[in-house]
């Protein structure tokens, strides 16, 4: 969480730095270095302003910990708890950081393709995420085409349904990774593909999973949220 994001969330709360202190159990002053950034905001006190503030998983620890160890079924149940409708079935489990979500997604090996085609929604219904944050751990991970490709899809499908904001957020999210994109060739999170699905896919694949050096034949029509 930033410090402006903290200063602009107690105040659209309607409350004091003293009142808002007191009830986060820490004292005023050190309510103002955070509100300054002069202090970083550690994650159980993340969680504490998010409860408090009624803020939106946006705002919740940017937590890397054990996110190469998410699977197929904890990142649905991550994705229902953010309100997907595809996995509105699934048993809920505390919400995480939206940014957490989608670098889960795109940093597994192999994850069912329905799992796949929610993270786009991700990317629009949570537009405002952190950005600089994803893009950084991406290419920590050299997953950035993944991610690149992803958030195409995202923006044709906010183009489709009118959502201009969020398509011109997530286009300067494009060129951000356009600028980063890898020339080696990947799946889009199938690591198990076979060597004839790949020779298929090399051919098959759309213009834009070709772009960004995909093995996929994944597109923004066939996602199920597009109609």
């Amino acid at each position: 969480m930033r410090a402006e994001q903290l200063r602009a969330a107690r105040l659209a709360a309607g409350l004091t730095q003293q009142q808002a202190a007191k009830r986060l159990g820490i004292s005023q002053a050190y309510l103002a270095l955070l509100e300054h950034g002069l202090r970083p905001v550690t994650a159980s006190l993340s969680l504490k302003i998010t409860k408090l503030f009624r803020l939106g998983p946006t705002t919740l620890p940017l937590e890397t910990g054990r996110v190469d160890s998410w699977n197929s079924a904890s990142i649905a149940a991550a994705l229902a708890s953010l309100g997907y409708p595809g996995f509105r079935h699934l048993r809920r489990r505390a919400r995480s950081n939206p940014a957490v979500v989608v670098l889960a997604g795109i940093t597994a090996q192999d994850v069912e393709v329905r799992v796949i085609e929610a993270l786009p929604w991700v990317m629009i219904r949570y537009s405002d995420l952190d950005w600089d944050w994803l893009i950084r751990e991406s290419k920590l991970r050299d997953v950035q085409n993944r991610l690149g490709f992803l958030v195409t899809l995202a923006r044709q499908v906010a183009e489709k349904h009118g959502e201009a904001a969020v398509a011109v957020c997530l286009r300067h999210v494009e060129t951000a990774l356009e600028h980063a994109r890898l020339a080696r060739e990947d799946t889009l999170c199938q690591a198990s593909l076979s060597d004839a699905e790949r020779q298929w896919l090399r051919q098959a694949r759309p213009k834009d999973a070709r772009h960004w050096n995909l093995l996929t034949d994944l597109d923004s029509e066939s996602l199920p949220y597009a109609a």
